[in-house]
């Protein structure tokens, strides 16, 4: 599973810890602006916004896990099984597929505004990339400086929900998710005070106990409440250093450790990489389960106006500095 964040300190960050099993080799790849991109039932774009993110690239095509396009939007999908709903083509609607959905809003939209304004006609149509890749159940997070949404293809159609929080998981919906942080409402930075009975002198015993409570387990909905606490309540200074720490800080509060999950024939849900891009830079930062240096791709140090994307390889082992 998945946990997405949107922060904000002097600039805008974007990103995501992505959990899953296995790696299918992706890399941060830069799509420049002449790269043509094509949709299987809408019109082509030979010309767009450059963007950066993490992708699965199959030919010569990027299929983006995440990423941030030159405007500072940002996109993440995150699993969604058992509520995606993919529909069959509708006549007089904007048809795209699932795997091609962040480039084509990225594509196209420099904001939120824009990005609500394109989503009003769409219809996430179920068709596989090809027969080894049908489609994944997804549902997204999108984000620019100033504002979150959330878009959900379900049985009922898609849905685009004003996300006040910047936060995404996985399971149950958007809708619940949301609601389920009223039985949170307790929880605060602050020491503890008791409200047990004044007649009882209760006292606390430890920091942090103004936080007990707060889910601590792997699930999606724990996540969903353990991130949107973190990052809510998180301080840090401007500086990009602090800020991308702190980003990476966040996201580890919702990391998942090899062992935790399993996943049934030896195998463990982990976090294969974590991601924080600087929306306004384009700086794209990550680190991966075995190599917690983070290491950076700039997509202003590429050619964007070349029709050829450019992809990098994940730093996968550890980086230590010895010291004597």
């Amino acid at each position: 599973m998945c946990t997405a964040i949107s922060y904000k300190t002097k600039d805008h960050y974007f990103g995501r810890n992505l959990d899953y099993e296995y790696s299918y080799e992706e890399t941060i790849t830069v799509t420049p602006r002449n790269f043509p991109f094509t949709f299987r039932k809408v019109n082509a774009l030979p010309s767009h916004y450059a963007m950066i993110g993490m992708a699965y690239v199959v030919g010569n095509q990027p299929l983006y896990y995440e990423a941030t396009n030159e405007k500072g939007l940002s996109m993440a999908g995150l699993n969604f099984p058992g509520n995606a709903v993919y529909k069959p083509y509708e006549e007089g609607r904007d048809n795209v597929a699932s795997f091609e959905f962040i480039p084509w809003i990225l594509g196209q939209c420099a904001t939120i505004e824009e990005c609500k304004k394109l989503l009003g006609q769409i219809n996430l149509v179920d068709i596989s990339f090809s027969e080894q890749l049908p489609p994944s159940p997804l549902h997204w997070l999108i984000s620019d400086r100033d504002a979150s949404i959330t878009v959900e293809a379900v049985k009922d159609g898609v849905k685009v929900y004003d996300n006040p929080i910047g936060v995404l998981t996985n399971n149950p919906p958007f809708e619940t998710q949301m609601f389920m942080l009223n039985n949170y409402m307790g929880l605060s930075t602050e020491p503890l005070q008791n409200s047990f009975s004044k007649d009882l002198k209760l006292e606390t015993y430890s920091r942090g106990m103004g936080g007990m409570g707060l889910p601590g387990d792997l699930s999606s909905a724990s996540r969903f409440v353990k991130a949107a606490f973190t990052k809510l309540n998180s301080v840090s200074g401007e500086s990009e250093s602090e800020s991308i720490s702190q980003f990476f800080h966040i996201l580890a509060s919702v990391e998942q450790q090899r062992g935790c999950v399993h996943m049934g024939n030896g195998q463990y849900e982990i976090t294969i990489y974590s991601c924080c891009c600087n929306t306004d830079k384009g700086i794209y930062y990550y680190t991966t389960y075995e190599n917690s240096q983070i290491s950076a791709v700039d997509m202003h140090n590429e050619n964007l106006d070349s029709d050829k994307p450019v992809s990098y390889p994940l730093i996968t082992g550890q980086q230590i500095k010895m010291q004597n």
